[in-house]
This record gives C-alpha cells, structure tokens and sequence, in this order.
C-alpha cells in the first residue's frame, strides 16, 4: 500500500471547502506524483457535487476534465478523488465501495461530524476498503 502526502495546508483548504458546502458534500480530484512507494499530492482541485446531496456526490464533467487537462499540463497524474461526509465518518460508505471504479485511486474522505474534521484515505478494490497511510506536511 502506498503512502500519500499531503500539504497541511491543502488539508485545511479541503475542510474550509466543504464546510462552505454543508449541507451537501463536497467534492474534487486530486492530483500529483506517484512512484512504487508512494503518492505525493501536487494540486487538490475542488469541484461542483451537481447532485446537490448530502448523502452523494457526482462531479461535474466539464469541471473534471478541466481538471484533468491542468493535470497533464503540471506533468501530474490523477492520483484520485475526496469527498466530505457531513453527517457520517470517514469511511468509505457502501455507496462509495459500490462506485469505486479505479482500483488504482485513492479515495480521500473528509468526515466533518465531529468538531475536528478528520481526512483518510482508502485504497478500494473489489468492494474492499483498506485505509492508506496518509501524510500531512
């Protein structure tokens, strides 16, 4: 399993986000490096959730391939998605397994139920969850 950094001050960001968001999730890829050991978050991008919900979200296309393109411009990659969880812990819903197309991606849950916001991430694979090691800088 890969280990994933992430600058604090990214982190912060994606909190700020989607509490500004509240009561729907919040949404967005990130992107960056990736070697055999390790992932290094370059550019968190926060996107549109167009299903308007606080129980799921779905990025907006156009945004996500903005998003992308931005990517390949930096010579990043995509190295997954976040999305808050308003109401429940971060922890990949059934949903959220259920959708897991890229068994590549880090899935980043962000869980603001409780008064500190908490950030984990996941790798997702045939419906299986497995908590990755995540780094703030």
């Amino acid at each position: 399993m890969k280990t994933i950094s992430i600058s604090k001050q990214d982190i912060e960001e994606m909190i700020a986000y989607a509490k500004s968001k509240l009561p729907d999730e919040a949404c967005g890829l990130i992107g960056g490096r990736e070697d055999e050991t390790r992932k290094v978050v370059k550019k968190v991008y926060f996107l549109t959730n167009i299903d308007a919900s606080n129980e799921h979200f779905s990025l907006d296309p156009k945004e996500q391939l903005l998003a992308v393109k931005d990517m390949r411009a930096n010579g990043w990659k995509p190295l997954g998605n976040w999305h808050s969880h308003p109401e429940s812990p971060s922890r990949p819903s059934e949903e959220d397994k259920r959708l897991a197309y890229d068994s590549n991606a880090s899935y980043m849950i962000l869980s603001l139920m409780e008064d500190v916001p908490v950030l984990q991430s996941f790798h997702i694979e045939n419906g299986e969850a497995v908590k990755e090691t995540l780094l703030s800088l």
